[in-house]
């Protein structure tokens, strides 16, 4: 069974004590671990199968909440960064899930308590023992302190979200990719200011400044989804 310390260290940062502790031991049974003990009858990969969707629909629920501005294309790339494999095993690591999970030996022997592929099946399945224990509530307070941390993280990965979405307005109107034409650039070398005009078809758009090319492209783009109609 899970080592006693690792489990109440396990249980100390969730939101709430567990009813069942049955659904917790499973949530942290690797697959591997049935094949050489008989004290636990099923794995973690139904558990995961469920935690899969639970935590799918938190996380679009806070994204929608959160970036009320923000049109689907974002909100769906913000979604898989948020729930890839590293993102999870990294929340994983956060409430220290290693230590309690049930391997076999030659899974523990490889270091699969610091595999990011075991972490992230563990944590979604912790989330749906969390979700048939205490229910979506608590799950959202197990899980949205982590999805905070990453608002920044989302801003910056997706800092060109105007010239995607200003893309795709191109194609879905049937136009050629924007291309931005460099219309002036002054000041000292260590305080460059650039002058960038967006132009879809030959059609002459928003013109953003900014100290580097990109964010002038960015500030192009932006200003040419205002002149469209599109915030």
């Amino acid at each position: 069974m899970i080592d006693p310390l690792a489990e109440q260290k396990l249980l100390d940062k969730l939101p709430a004590q567990f009813n069942n502790t049955d659904l917790l031991h499973r949530a942290m049974c690797h697959r591997s671990y049935l094949n050489e003990n008989e004290d636990m009858n099923e794995d973690n990969e139904r558990l995961e199968f469920l935690g899969d969707a639970v935590l799918g629909l938190l996380v679009a629920e806070w994204l929608y909440k959160r970036f009320p501005d923000k049109p689907e294309g974002f909100l769906t790339k913000a979604r898989a960064l948020l729930v890839r494999t590293e993102n999870l095993a990294k929340y994983a690591r956060g409430i220290e899930i290693g230590p309690a999970l049930l391997l076999s030996k030659g899974e523990e022997m490889t270091g699969a308590r610091e595999r990011d592929s075991v972490l992230c099946d563990a944590f979604e399945a912790l989330v749906a023992a969390v979700y048939l224990d205490q229910g979506m509530d608590t799950v959202r307070k197990l899980v949205e302190p982590f999805l905070d941390k990453e608002e920044s993280t989302i801003m910056d990965r997706f800092d060109l979200e105007p010239k995607s979405r200003l893309q795709e307005w191109a194609q879905a109107n049937g136009h050629k990719s924007p291309v931005y034409e460099l219309l002036a650039e002054s000041g000292p070398d260590h305080n460059r200011v650039f002058s960038i005009q967006a132009i879809v078809d030959g059609r002459r758009m928003g013109i953003g400044k900014g100290k580097t090319k990109q964010a002038a492209e960015k500030k192009a783009a932006e200003n040419s989804l205002k002149m469209l109609g599109i915030h």
